[in-house]
């Protein structure tokens, strides 16, 4: 049985936004990844009848980055990595194989260290996409962040799931 989901509140940290109302979400060994050739397909099976669109297969950058069009899930398909959430001097979070991210918009976000087999799937809500923002947001990219729709349900979870517990309108 994967852990329980952990809820991660960021504070604006020097130029980079987080989010001020939603957490960051993580699901330690979200997808059971045994004896699959392809694990990568199980996230992007996940998301997709979740309603989350998958967009890429890749690792996550080396700079502190957030986004302000979209908020971003990411499920680690195979390796392991120390990422940083929050932005500089932000909170390490060590990520292994299975477990997954869910990155409000305006979540700093960089790969501190990472096996070499590192792969990660990325996906967004219908509609948002992953602009790449590396300079303190603007007035209009804090008010994309804030006005931002919710998605109708958790990409791992479901209907049911824990966006729908630590997300509200």
């Amino acid at each position: 049985m994967p852990a329980p989901v952990q809820a991660l509140l960021l504070k604006r940290n020097d130029w980079v936004p987080n989010n001020p109302r939603l957490p960051v979400l993580i699901y330690p060994q979200a997808i059971e990844l045994k004896g699959s050739d392809d694990p990568a397909a199980l996230f992007e099976q996940t998301f997709s009848a979740n309603g989350w669109p998958p967009q890429w297969r890749y690792g996550v950058y080396d700079f502190h980055h957030y986004h302000t069009e979209g908020h971003e899930v990411l499920g680690v398909a195979a390796g392991h990595a120390q990422l940083m959430l929050g932005g500089p001097d932000g909170h390490v979070v060590p990520v292994s194989a299975g477990d997954v991210l869910l990155l409000p918009a305006g979540t700093g976000h960089c790969n501190l260290s990472c096996s070499d087999d590192f792969l990660v799937v990325g996906a967004y809500p219908p509609g948002q996409h992953a602009d790449i923002c590396r300079e303190a947001p603007d007035r209009e990219q804090l008010d994309s962040i804030a006005k931002l729709t919710f998605p109708q349900t958790d990409p791992v979870q479901g209907a049911q799931g824990a966006v729908g517990q630590y997300w509200r309108e």
